[in-house]
Parts: structure tokens; C-alpha cells; sequence
């Protein structure tokens, strides 16, 4: 696994997009979880700090096209958040796309623990970049390469609240370029969470106080520009802006 994680990993800072792993050989779902805490290894490594989890595939869309039945997740660092500039010059073909967030006030140990752990909500963005060439992957391919997890940004953590239906748009240079609602996020992104959960306690992992989850996209994703302001809001959460 070391091996693939270290072309993903160059692959990353060097900008350079690679031919996806299962073009080398066979990689099961099991194996393309052990590349990616790998992946996330050498980051911690390097002095970052993993400090949450996105979700992926959270839309029946999504499953539909990739043929699954189930989410996937990867990790988030430190490193990741956005404050209001990213620099997409780093990035190989970056993409951005509306979220709902949660933070978590209590350890989460499985999914029964989840409705009385989210201490606060907001809206915000994430920023994919995947590493494969021509944005193209298979499940294994995505997994491996932490769910093609780049950067996020957050708007103002307001109060937990009901989110099943909020309706959210994606602004690029004031036009918008997506626009959908969280419903879309598994009829309600707190399913999510639950999902994350479970996915944490079969991993053996405690999404400990303090943790962000990413529940998913709540529209597809968009190319991201140079030279762009982005502005996502939320019906009642407010908003999170970034400038490339």
C-alpha cells in the first residue's frame, strides 16, 4: 500500500495528475481505505492535524452513476481550511461544491450517539481535486485518494437546528452556478453524520469533540477558477465566501 501512496502523495505536491492505481492492478475497498489513511499519514507526518471527516456519494445520483449502494468518506487536516483566499494554482483541476457542516461536541462512537453530539451547524464549500488524470476514477480509485478531499471553507457555526431542507447556492463572481437544497443529501444531511458514524465505528475510529463533518454535496460540483469569488450561502445560515 505504501507504494500507492506515495504516488498519490507526489501527485499532490507536485500538481501532477497520474493514471488512475486500478489501471496497475486490483485494489478491493478494504485495501483503498488502508492507502488512503496512508495517504493521510504522511500528511500528519509533515505537522498536519486530522480534524474531521467529509462524506461523499451522499446523493441517490451519485450512487446511481458509480454503481454503489453506500457513501464513502475521507479525511479532513488542519491544512485544508480555507480562510477566505485559496490559491488554486497548487491544485491540478479544481472543483467546488455547496456543503452543510456539523461540529461535534461529543465523542461519536456510533451512530446513536449522533443527534445529542452536533453542537453547531453552518453552511459552507468544498474544494475537490482530484488526482487521477481527467478527473476520472473508479470507487477504489476515489477512496484511495481520500475522496478526492482538497479544501473547505466554513460560514458563521450557528445553533443545531433542523437542515433537512435548506435550500443553498453556489455564486461565482456574483452569477449563480449551482443552486439545490440539502435535502438532497440523503433526504436529510444529518443522515450523513449518522453515516459517518457508523462508518467510524466500523473502523475502529472515534470522531472525538471538536470534529467537523462534511455531510456531502448538495449539487454537483463545479470547475473552479482562477481570478473567482466564491460565495455559497445557506436559507438561514448565512454564508461562506472564498477569493481564488
Amino acid at each position: 500500500m505504501n507504494h500507492l501512496a506515495e504516488r498519490l502523495d507526489k501527485a499532490t505536491l507536485s500538481r501532477t495528475a497520474i493514471p488512475k492505481l486500478t489501471e496497475e492492478g486490483p485494489l478491493d475497498l478494504a485495501a483503498a481505505y488502508r492507502v488512503q489513511r496512508e495517504v493521510v499519514a504522511r500528511r500528519e507526518a509533515r505537522g498536519e492535524k486530522v480534524i474531521g471527516v467529509k462524506m461523499g456519494f451522499t446523493s441517490r445520483a451519485k450512487m446511481i452513476q458509480m454503481g454503489v449502494d453506500d457513501v464513502i468518506w475521507g479525511l479532513l487536516t488542519d491544512a485544508m481550511l480555507i480562510e477566505s483566499r485559496l490559491d488554486v494554482g497548487t491544485l491540478i483541476h479544481p472543483r467546488v461544491e455547496p456543503e452543510i457542516a456539523f461540529l461535534l461536541e461529543r465523542p461519536v462512537r456510533s451512530p446513536a450517539d449522533v443527534s445529542a453530539a452536533v453542537g453547531a451547524v453552518a453552511v459552507g464549500y468544498e474544494v475537490l481535486d482530484s488526482r487521477y488524470e481527467n478527473f476520472s476514477f473508479t470507487l477504489a480509485d476515489v477512496i484511495a485518494d481520500n475522496a478526492s478531499a482538497s479544501g473547505f471553507g466554513l460560514g458563521p457555526w450557528q445553533r443545531p437546528r433542523d437542515v433537512a431542507n435548506v435550500g443553498l447556492s453556489l455564486e461565482i463572481d456574483g452569477r449563480v452556478a449551482a443552486a439545490g437544497s440539502s435535502a438532497a443529501i440523503l433526504g436529510d444531511p444529518l443522515r450523513s453524520v449518522s453515516a459517518a458514524a457508523r462508518l467510524a465505528q466500523a473502523a475502529g475510529i472515534e470522531l472525538a469533540a471538536g470534529s467537523i463533518v462534511l455531510a456531502g454535496a448538495a449539487t454537483a460540483a463545479v470547475p473552479l477558477p482562477p481570478g473567482a469569488h466564491v460565495r455559497v450561502s445557506g436559507r438561514g445560515l448565512g454564508h461562506a465566501e472564498v477569493t481564488t
